[in-house]
């Protein structure tokens, strides 16, 4: 058997508090999050590959997308952070009624720039299935994963964490049956991170099956585990970027009105201001005369992004000025 685990309070509480979100919404992304970076071990085999999870679901959530590597980075945000529902009838968060019957789609993007998109339904929304039964479609070997976020107070996250195990081909039966039955015997993973730990809830879960831990430190983790942390790879250049998406008009009626832009990153909730100055340096755009796309425009470093391929999504042909073309 292949087993990963992950302790996440700190990356789910952090995530909280950057998009203040409600205790059943924290609950949600703080799964997801956690099964993105066990995903992200269990299928990535490169530092430079991402993993992308896209909760796509009719309820009140409106959906959530978490990104993660190998290297423990996750980042990840909901639509609408202050979504509730009444709580369950065992009195837990009700995750499956907010985020709604819907999909599951995983991206994976590898170093040469291709993405492997797979989709599947969502089989409960409480994302632990999920995720198991993507494993089980995708790459055809038995999964169980484990997911639990617990919230206190204000809504503060007391502990999260997550499990997952996978049976590889060849196992014998009994320890496939010896898994089955420690599986059921849990009294739930949050109540078992709460009173045992991370290492005590592996014990529970493999009792009986021989567990070894791999020494990390011998991969280059000095402390012989992946540090898990909420990263996001937005910076100010990308969000002066992202105005140059704004016609020059638009740009000085926000000059005019709020004495510039603030551009708040939907992945992690940071807020870049802008000057006028900023604002008006965005100059020498190129769009397209039938449908107004961008097709060319200067970087925050001085260099020109042009629009990719050579047909734009109207189906014109891209033509650009010779005097504007970037250079190679």
């Amino acid at each position: 058997m292949r087993v990963v685990a992950a302790e996440t309070t700190d990356v789910v509480e952090e995530a909280r508090l950057r998009h203040n979100l409600s205790p059943t919404a924290t609950a949600a992304l703080g799964r997801a999050m956690t099964g993105a970076l066990l995903l992200a071990q269990l299928l990535l085999k490169t530092p430079k590959e991402r993993l992308t999870l896209r909760l796509e679901g009719a309820g009140p959530l409106g959906g959530l997308v978490v990104e993660a590597d190998v290297l423990g980075s996750v980042r990840g945000y909901v639509k609408n952070p202050q979504a509730e529902v009444p709580l369950r009838e065992d009195g837990k968060l009700n995750v499956g009624a907010l985020v709604g019957a819907g999909v599951l789609r995983v991206d994976r993007s590898l170093p040469n720039g291709e993405v492997y998109t797979s989709t599947v339904p969502l089989v409960s929304g409480e994302i632990a299935e999920d995720l198991a039964h993507y494993l089980w479609q995708s790459e055809q070997v038995p999964s169980a994963l484990l997911l639990g976020v617990r919230v206190k107070g204000e809504g503060e996250v007391e502990v999260a964490g997550g499990l997952a195990v996978q049976v590889m081909p060849g196992a014998k039966e009994e320890v496939i049956s010896r898994l089955e039955a420690n599986l059921k015997a849990l009294p739930g993973l949050t109540p078992l991170l709460r009173e045992r730990g991370l290492e005590g809830a592996l014990e529970a879960l493999l009792a009986g099956l021989g567990f070894e831990r791999t020494d990390l430190r011998a991969l280059g983790y000095s402390q012989d585990e992946i540090p898990a942390r909420f990263r996001c790879r937005c910076n100010r250049e990308k969000a002066l970027e992202a105005l140059v998406f704004f016609t020059p008009e638009e740009r000085e009626e926000m000059i005019v009105k709020d004495g510039g832009a603030e551009v708040v990153c939907h992945w992690c909730g940071e807020a870049y201001r802008f000057s006028p100055e900023e604002m008006r340096s965005l100059v020498a755009e190129v769009r397209c005369p039938d449908c107004g796309a961008l097709w060319l425009y200067p970087k925050g470093d001085g260099t020109l992004a042009r629009i990719e391929g050579d047909t734009c999504r109207c189906g014109r042909r891209v033509e650009l000025p010779s005097e504007t073309r970037p250079k190679a």
